[in-house]
């Protein structure tokens, strides 16, 4: 357990800014990293490369509940306001948000690991 321990130590703001940039909200970032956390936790040794694990599954259970939103009955009642963006508030960032929340969820995904991520595609064609 101590390596995953460590591993969630040197990687969690990292893993939480891919969240962030997978869902645009704070909150839900917290708790895609965390669901997925301890999803891995009980296998986590036997996980080869973690870092790569992790990030298919959040975009994974990120996909999971965005089909589950859709069945969800809208409501006319508007949501609470939002608090201030904890991770940073520049104006580059809010764009960058607004743009990938336009986007399906596949094609964000695919922007986010790559450019963000800075996963190279030659990375994604040697794993194969």
């Amino acid at each position: 357990m101590e390596g995953f321990e460590q591993f969630v130590r040197l990687r969690y703001t990292e893993l939480l800014h891919t969240a962030y940039l997978l869902t645009g909200s704070v909150a839900a970032a917290e708790d895609l990293v965390q669901t997925c956390l301890l999803k891995i936790m009980p296998r986590f040794e036997r996980v080869a490369d973690p870092l790569p694990y992790l990030r298919r599954a959040m975009v994974n259970q990120r996909t999971s509940w965005w089909r589950a939103l859709r069945r969800e009955l809208l409501s006319a009642e508007p949501p609470d306001r939002a608090g201030p963006d904890v991770i940073g508030g520049f104006a580059e960032r809010t764009a960058l948000v607004a743009e990938l929340a336009r986007l399906p969820e596949r094609m964000r995904a695919v922007l986010v690991l790559r450019y963000w991520e800075d996963l190279s595609c030659q990375a994604k064609l040697q794993k194969l």
